[in-house]
């Protein structure tokens, strides 16, 4: 297991309420492809340099292996975080959006880029991972999907993560990884419960913005 680091970065996130009208793609075989941003209450895409830092994690974590990375984006948005998979190498990458413009743009943004490893789909985030959770502990047959690296950032204020967390620790291979992005630190709350069966990775702060990697103390659940 990999030690926690905090490091602090002096990056300012976008400001609640407002969004970029494009973001773009990091690394990868797409790289300085633009992403476009629609301007929706609670779209908040993850900022050009906090998706930098945090794919240089990974790539440190993974031993830049992404060609056997299996990626669930729950709350997509923009797909900013899955198309930067897809751009690496990831071998798979589902999008989960519940807007349906979001979906017909994260759509377009897949024809462009011929993304065939890009599964898009128009379903709630939660609901979707509670009805694969509910299969997981079965074998295979089950047709529940394990993924390698799940991203979490959801719309603040909502609790949604304390929902949601502990239906992906079902849901991760064995060493998975959650990056989660949050309006607060979660090393912060003692009393959070939902947490007790994760450690925390990696950590940073940009601006008003927490993100983080975790890893379930004990593995696959």
């Amino acid at each position: 297991m990999q030690k926690r680091q905090k490091m602090q970065t002096a990056v300012k996130s976008v400001p609640r309420g407002t969004a970029p009208h494009q973001v773009r793609i990091i690394g990868g075989q797409w790289k300085r492809t633009p992403l476009p941003v629609l301007n929706a209450e609670g779209l908040r895409p993850t900022p050009d340099r906090v998706r930098e830092t945090v794919f240089n994690w990974l790539g440190h974590l993974l031993a830049g292996d992404w060609t056997r990375i299996r990626c669930l984006d729950l709350f997509a948005g923009s797909g900013a975080l899955g198309f930067e998979a897809a751009s690496r190498g990831a071998a798979q990458v589902t999008l989960v959006e519940q807007s349906t413009p979001a979906v017909r743009q994260l759509e377009a943004v897949k024809a462009k880029l011929q993304a065939q490893q890009v599964t898009i789909l128009r379903a709630d985030g939660l609901r979707l991972a509670q009805d694969w959770a509910e299969r997981a502990p079965a074998d295979a047959a089950s047709g529940a999907p394990r993924f390698d690296l799940i991203f979490i950032d959801p719309p603040y204020h909502q609790e949604w993560l304390q929902k949601v967390l502990p239906l992906c620790a079902r849901l991760l291979s064995e060493s998975g990884i959650v990056y989660v992005e949050t309006e607060a630190a979660l090393d912060d709350d003692p009393a959070a419960t939902w947490m007790s069966e994760w450690e925390i990775v990696r950590a940073d702060r940009a601006g008003m913005v927490f993100y983080h990697l975790l890893q379930c103390k004990h593995g696959q659940q």
